[in-house]
């Protein structure tokens, strides 16, 4: 008996080896869903549409297969910043959004890639449903606005509600529902503008009954189970929209560190308005205190400074809005000129000379500046000599001005210019100028040997500009050779003693820096200006910084250590390591890089080696890691039902798996297979030898035995090589009741999302679509397909081909069925069992194209088989076919669908069945699979005959 069972398992895995040579397999993708969906539907052209009610948890599951394992990636279309999830991107199977919310929803993307062709991609579309509170505003007629409504006049109540989908309304006047007609004095309308989201109960010329409460409803019919929402007004003859009064000064002008408190009351409106203050366009600073109509600003600073308004609100009529203009009181930016008259650039401040002296400040609000003068001290009021004017209409306001007219010796001397705001509290800002017969105009030079001026990556620099004149004006640095800031952050930085300095310099701040007297800067001349330059020298950047290089004893390899930029870049010198042992040193040449070749890898060769490349600012490494590890086993996870049933709670898993890049490194000896319950902590560890050398895409079988039923498995495989353990790879074993591994019965309605694991053709032109009669829309195509499913349901589903454009005609869709294995009919197994392929066919309208039926068996190289087709309109009914086939080998059934002349061609299909035995009552239209059986039909039945030889089932 061990000898039959060694030569099945030979024959078996022998036949598993041909079909598994091209195991390797591009992503193919599906999308199923979880959690709360109101509803799952197929939008015309195939775009899958998923509701969802606001506040619910969204999950959605990416369904790949391919082999290596793809990897997933979700991604939502692009939006604004706030349709942004999770940094754009969920990189595994399952996305979920708890409590979701309206601006969430959008497309989804879920993209499949292995390297393999190209990604797989689906996408689906989610629309979150959500109803507000409505709300009801109400207006007079243009024209006839008046405090109060009085008789005879038109008044308008208007109510809205944010929804999707669209909201309807309906009007109650007391109990009573008001429709269009049912009073005179009432009329219901949708104004053209607002596309029907709006509705407006108009009430012409007031009378008393129409004083009342009035309800509006706003309803979504019930969709995701929203209820519908209420508001209820009363209209009143006091009904008026809200007045306010605003018991503060406009403007206020406070000092810094004040509490403001601005009060605002209600005059009138009724309903009674709700009051909010607003700051500009802006939200209110952060530490204000709001209470009823009257907001407190704490110790409140400039950038708290401008409009505030009250906005009275009651929904009746125009809210009601008055401001304040809260001014902070600052002086700031004091500075001064000189102009000497008549001036050239080497005179000195002249005896008999007019000499103007001019300050200027920021002050706010500039109203209040006040200026005074001070010589030596002491108070200087305006004279003949002396001239002193508040204002000059020539320059900016907020200036000064003293004219010395013909100076004298006695004149020289220190003024000081004294500005202040008259409320106080804010501290004045004073100016000195000194007059001498020393005063001289300024002058920029750069000291020598300070341009051009080298340092190194994060040290710290000064760069420096002499500055002369009598008084020293500021200087101002910034960038002379490229539009960029400072490294302040600021485009221009300023200087009292003439040196900019910069801590932690970088390679980006090498260039020309300008210094140069400030516009202002003691006299009324052209700025001076001098230029320094700066560079910054850095260690080598090199590539690649880190690479692991997995070799076999005995290769020959090279390792290569590229410069891509470096400071000063002329002599470059390299070294290359193993650990701490020097094997190469040199200069870099020409190409700017350097290589070291391994001829013959040993065991000592193994290891960390690194390359130095190096200059006068430091040195950049290039990193090899050379190991002889394995790469991961790669599980095969497509294999198709991988569970079954050997005793009763207990099951086996026939475990696959490819090895990746076998070739890399030395043979592959054997596997190191750990495995362990869930949630436990103890692994179960054997090797599984491996004989012979692996080849790339070779499917490597191995059957785990005694797992307990319904127990889930954490599956461990670790490569061994002459080197020691490779990289391990797990995934989780779970048990699945299988679908149909020895064909007896099966049944498909279609009623949930997997569609009992049918798929789409990759090759045809377009999908059939799953859809039920109560979703679909019709209106583009009201004369073709089914108006409920076989059974008479319109909540049932089905499947169909939507023929509308871009549908043309002769275009193909195919579904193809799970596959099926074959068991043989008899303990002698000569003749395999038959099977009877039913399904039901809806083919109504005067479009209708061509319906066919297909047996695709596992291993024929030749086209499917045709078994049954039908064409034309067949009425507006379902009907059954039914068909015998005889399949030798694990097979699929395709549907193929192909649209006709025209949009009024939709085909369904309801209701497959695929059982065991002929078909009682084989409609005439089959045809037989005549197929001639391929080299794979040859071995499937040698394993059937040696199976059957010792009375075994397969």
């Amino acid at each position: 008996m061990d000898l039959v069972f060694g030569l099945l398992w030979f024959l078996t895995v022998f036949l598993e080896d041909i079909y598994c040579q091209g195991v390797y397999a591009p992503p193919t993708v599906r999308i199923v869903h979880s959690g709360h969906a109101c509803n799952i539907e197929e939008e015309r052209y195939t775009e899958r549409v998923y509701t969802i009610r606001e506040g619910e948890t969204l999950e959605l599951t990416c369904l790949v297969t391919g082999h290596p394992r793809p990897q997933i990636r979700w991604t939502k279309t692009a939006g604004s910043a706030s349709d942004r999830f999770q940094d754009s991107s969920v990189f595994n199977e399952t996305l979920r959004i708890a409590k979701i919310q309206r601006h969430q929803g959008g497309r989804y993307y879920c993209k499949a890639e292995n390297g393999l062709g190209s990604p797989a991609i689906k996408s689906i579309r989610v629309d979150v449903y959500y109803l507000d509170d409505p709300i009801v505003t109400v207006h007079q007629s243009i024209g006839e606005a008046k405090e109060q409504f009085y008789y005879e006049r038109t008044v308008f109540l208007r109510c809205v509600a944010n929804s999707n989908p669209p909201v309807r309304y309906s009007w109650r006047r007391g109990r009573e529902v008001l429709s269009q007609g049912s009073d005179k004095g009432v009329e219901i309308y949708e104004p053209f503008f607002t596309q029907g989201e709006t509705k407006i109960l108009k009430l012409k010329n007031l009378r008393p009954q129409d004083y009342a409460n009035y309800s509006c409803i706003a309803s979504v019919r019930n969709v995701c189970g929203i209820p519908d929402k209420n508001i209820l007004f009363r209209l009143t003859n006091k009904t008026a929209s809200p007045t306010i009064k605003l018991l503060v000064e406009d403007p206020i002008v406070v000092n810094p560190g004040q509490t403001v408190t601005l009060v605002c009351i209600t005059s009138g409106g009724e309903p009674t308005p709700t009051l909010a203050w607003v700051r500009n366009s802006e939200p209110l600073p952060e530490k204000s205190v709001l209470n009823g109509g009257t907001l407190t600003l704490p110790a409140i600073t400039s950038e708290e400074a401008g409009v505030y308004s009250c906005v009275a609100n009651n929904n009746v009529g125009n809210p009601a809005k008055k401001s304040t203009t809260i001014i902070i009181r600052a002086l700031k930016k004091g500075r001064f000129w000189i102009t000497p008259d008549p001036y050239h650039n080497d005179d000195n401040i002249q005896i008999g000379r007019e000499v103007k002296i001019s300050c200027q400040v920021e002050a706010t609000p500039p109203e209040e500046l006040m200026f005074s003068w001070l010589k030596n001290g002491r108070a200087l009021r305006s004279s003949e000599r002396m001239v002193i004017t508040q204002t000059d209409p020539d320059v900016s306001p907020g200036t000064t001005n003293l004219d010395i007219i013909d100076l004298k010796f006695t004149d020289f001397g220190t003024y000081t210019c004294m500005a202040s705001l008259k409320g106080g509290g804010i501290p004045e800002i004073s100016i000195d100028v000194n007059i001498s017969s020393t005063t001289v105009p300024p002058n920029l030079t750069v000291p020598r040997g300070k341009s051009p001026l080298v340092t190194q990556e994060g040290d710290t620099v000064e760069l420096q500009c002499l500055v002369s004149g009598k008084p020293k004006p500021i200087i101002l640095w910034s960038r002379a050779d490229k539009e960029a800031p400072m490294p302040d952050g600021n485009m221009q930085s300023e200087s009292y003693d003439g040196v900019l300095r910069i801590v932690n310099v970088s390679r980006e701040m090498t260039g020309s820096y300008r210094c140069q007297t400030s516009q202002y800067n003691g006299f009324n001349v052209k700025p001076r200006e001098a230029v320094v330059e700066l560079i910054v020298q850095y260690p080598p950047t090199v590539e690649p910084v880190f690479t692991e290089i997995r070799q076999g004893i005995s290769r020959t390899f090279s390792m290569n250590c590229r410069v891509l930029r470096a400071h000063p870049h002329k002599v470059l010198k390299y070294e290359w390591r193993l650990g701490n042992r020097v094997l190469s040193t040199g200069l870099v040449d020409s190409r700017d890089e350097t290589e070291y070749n391994v001829r013959s890898l040993n065991r000592e060769g193994y290891g960390e080696y690194t390359c130095d490349i190096s200059n006068e600012a430091g040195a950049g490494r290039c990193s090899f890691l050379v190991t002889g590890k394995a790469y991961a086993p790669e599980f095969y996870y497509d294999t198709y039902s991988p569970l079954w049933q050997n005793r009763p709670r207990v099951y086996a898993f026939k475990l696959q798996w490819t090895q990746m890049n076998p070739n890399a490194v030395d043979r592959i000896m054997a596997y190191r297979l750990g495995i362990r319950q869930t949630g436990q902590q103890r692994w179960w560890e054997q090797e599984i030898p491996i004989e012979g050398v692996i080849q790339k895409g070779e499917l490597i079988t191995y059957n785990l035995t005694e797992l307990i039923k319904p127990e889930a498995y954490e599956v461990r495989l670790t490569p061994i090589t002459r080197f020691g353990e490779g990289d391990p790879t797990i995934r989780i074993v779970k048990y699945s009741a299988p679908i149909n591994p020895h064909l007896r019965e099966f049944h498909c309605s279609f009623e949930e999302e997997p569609i009992c694991m049918f798929t789409q053709e990759k090759g045809d032109d377009f999908d059939w679509t799953r859809h039920s009669a109560a979703t679909r829309d019709t209106k583009y195509t009201p004369n073709t397909g089914p108006s409920s499913d076989r059974s008479g349901s319109k909540q049932g589903f089905y499947m169909y081909i939507e023929t509308s454009r871009p549908r043309l005609e002769g275009e193909k869709a195919r579904l193809l069925s799970p596959t099926f294995n074959v068991a043989p009919k008899s303990p002698y197994g000569a003749t395999n069992s038959a099977y009877c392929f039913s399904f039901y066919y809806h083919m109504y309208g005067k479009h209708i194209g061509t319906l066919n039926a297909y047996l695709r068996q596992k291993g024929q190289a030749a086209s499917d088989s045709p078994i049954w087709t039908l064409s034309g309109n067949q009425g507006d009914r379902w009907r059954q076919a039914k068909v015998n086939i005889h399949p030798t080998s694990s097979f699929q059934m395709v549907l193929e669908g192909i649209r006709g002349p025209g949009i009024e061609g939709d085909i369904a299909i309801d209701d497959v069945t695929i059982e065991e035995g002929e078909c009682g009552d084989p409609p005439p239209n089959n045809l037989r699979n005549l197929a001639p059986p391929s080299a794979t039909h040859i071995w499937q039945l040698c394993v059937t005959l040696l199976l059957a030889l010792f009375g075994l089932r397969r």
